[in-house]
This record gives C-alpha cells, structure tokens and sequence, in this order.
C-alpha cells in the first residue's frame, strides 16, 4: 500500500472518531433524530413508507408530552367521585417511609383528575405544606391554631398554587409543643375531628398527613380519620414497627372510633435491582392480600427532588416514573371506594417470617 492510500485510511479513520465523539455529546432526543434520518436514507426510494415495521411517528418527545398531559389531567379522564367525603388518615411511626410524599402526591393526582381534596399536614416538620408551595412559618394560620386555639378549618385552610381543587391546612413549628398542651385539654383526643365536622366546602377526600410517632397528634388523626393509608417502605425495618401501628388502630377502634379501618397498604421505595425489596414486597402482599395496592412507587430522585422547589412530582416531572407511579396508586384508591371489604385485623400477627415468600 502506498503512502497516499495510508494517510487517506488515516483521514477516514481520525474523521471517523470524530464523528463518534460528536454523536457521544449530542443529547438524547438529538441522537435518535440522527438514527431516524438514517433509516430513512437507507429506504429506497421504490418503497413506501407505510410498509416500513417500525412506526417513525413517535419520538421521545412526543412520548414524553403524552405522559405528562395524561398526568396532569389534559386528556379528560377523570377519577370517580365517592359517595361521600372519604377521611384518609396516612400513619406509620417509622419515619422515613414515604408518608409525607405519598400523602401530597396522590392529593395532587385526584385534584388534577377533577376530585376536591383537602390535606392536613400534622407533622410539626412541615413538609407536606413545603412540597405543597404553602408559607408555613410561625406567623401563618396553621393546623395548631385548629387544635389549639379552637379556630375554624376555614380559618387557617389555604388554596394551593397550580393545583385547582386543592386545599392545605399547614403546619408550623408551634405544633412541636402541641403534644404538651393537649394533654390538659377536654377531649384532646377528638379536637381534630370536630373541626373536620364543620367542613363546609364539598371535599372529595381529606387527607391526613401524620408525624412520625403515635402521640397524641397521631390519635387525633385516627381518631377523625374513617381509613388508614399505611405507607410500608421495601425494606426489612419498615415491618418490625408495624404491629405496634396496627395494636395502637386496633385500641382507637374499640374506645375512640369503632369506624376506623385500615383500607389501603402502599409499597413505597421499591428498587427493583434488589432481592430484598422483591422479597419484602411478596411478603407484605402474602400477609395482607388485596388491602396491598398493585401499583409500587419506585425510588425516583425525581420524587426526592420535587419538595425542593415547592412542588409534587405531579408537576415538577409528570413524565417521570414516579409522577406515574403515584397516578396510578390516587386511580387505584379512588377506584377502590370505600374500601369496606379491606379492614385488617390488628390482632393479627404483624408480618411473614423472616425469609418466607411467596
């Protein structure tokens, strides 16, 4: 081979590399621009593009919009309506495991797909009225002003932003020492439902986002709320403080408020990678059965990100897994109704043996 033929297969090969390189730095959609082009230079000319297998009408972005308009509402489904307003109280002790964010998420889900929903967050953190884009510091009417100073829902409930059909009653720092001051209070157990009892605007769904503990806040929850959401992370711990939960529903049903049952379980922080979470989930849904909805919320950090700019992950990325995954639990729950046939007997025992599966 001459000279000139090498120092030409040295141009093909170095302006070869390049080209890899600049494809390697083009964003996705970009890229799969580039390969649509291809296949269609490669058809010939002779062969319409109806018979070609492969449809080129969707792209990425296109897929994407339609996600995230089904996500938000814009393609008009809409999510049935109870027979009357359903009180959803969503408790576990064990923090960490998804209560504040399955809580606000599902709200955001059914009020954008045509239901009225009012949250309540009774964590002094505060973190449902964050994710919600609600002020929540020491001067605002909050959830405290409710229980303590005896102040009406319409007193301290605010709209949220974005979200029509969405309402918030939030939390400050001042129910940190609400625990201490409703032990001297007549019927400290119930205040919380009494002011739901005078609930004018016509909701849907109340929920009740619960602090990580079974004090009095968490009583009063249960105590006004008609079924329980319990938030179960897919890990091995997230199972040991369940019985304790379901002792402490089991005494409010017998003395405080024989309607409350547990209607729902949600698996939440599913990493499908692991033989763990797989394993915790069939066990979960072994003990329980049907209570246990079918969705599963993966790990997303998309889901983790939300809060941080004051939003759900229902408008932050409503393309994203996550952003589904929660739409289909709000469908499912809302599907689901009453959820009479779903009431879990807390004297059972509280999970699967250790390494059992199905």
């Amino acid at each position: 081979m001459n000279d000139s033929a090498t120092e030409t297969l040295l141009d093909v090969s170095r302006a070869t590399r390049d080209a890899l390189e600049s494809v390697r730095s083009l964003g996705g959609e970009q890229v799969n621009a580039i390969e649509a082009s291809a296949r269609d230079a490669s058809t010939p000319a002779d062969v319409s593009r109806e018979t070609t297998t492969a449809s080129t009408d969707e792209t990425p972005i296109a897929t994407q919009t339609a996600t995230a308009m089904r996500v938000l509402g814009h393609t008009g489904e809409s999510f049935p309506r109870p027979e009357r307003r359903r009180i959803v109280t969503v408790a576990n002790q064990k923090g960490g495991v998804g209560k504040t964010t399955t809580t606000v998420n599902i709200a955001a889900a059914m009020a954008l797909h045509g239901l009225r929903v009012l949250v309540i967050d009774l964590d002094p953190q505060g973190n449902a009225s964050t994710a919600l884009g609600i002020d929540h510091h020491a001067d605002i009417p909050s959830v405290y002003d409710l229980l303590i100073e005896g102040k009406s829902l319409g007193d301290v409930m605010v709209d949220v932003p974005d979200i029509p059909g969405l309402s918030c009653v939030p939390a400050t720092i001042d129910l940190a020492g609400a625990e201490i001051e409703l032990v001297s209070l007549v019927a400290r157990e119930a205040r919380l439902r009494r002011a739901l009892s005078e609930v004018v605007a016509d909701f849907d769904y109340v929920l009740i986002d619960c602090p990580p503990s079974l004090g009095l806040l968490t009583v009063n929850a249960l105590v006004a709320g008609e079924e329980v959401l319990i938030p179960i992370q897919c890990e091995y711990y997230a199972l040991e403080g369940l019985g304790q939960l379901l002792s402490n529903i089991d005494l409010v049903k017998s003395h405080l408020n024989p309607d409350l049952r547990v209607s729902t379980i949600l698996l939440t922080m599913y990493d499908a990678r692991t033989r763990l979470a797989s394993q915790v989930a069939d066990d979960v849904r072994a003990h329980f059965g049907t209570t246990v909805l079918r969705t599963v919320i993966p790990r997303s950090v998309r889901v983790s990100e939300a809060p941080s700019y004051g939003q759900t992950v229902m408008t932050y990325d409503p393309a994203s897994p996550g952003a589904l995954c929660y739409l289909d639990a709000a469908r499912e729950i809302a599907e689901r109704g009453a959820g009479g046939d779903t009431d879990i007997d807390a004297h059972s025992d509280t999970g699967p043996a250790k390494g059992e599966s199905r």
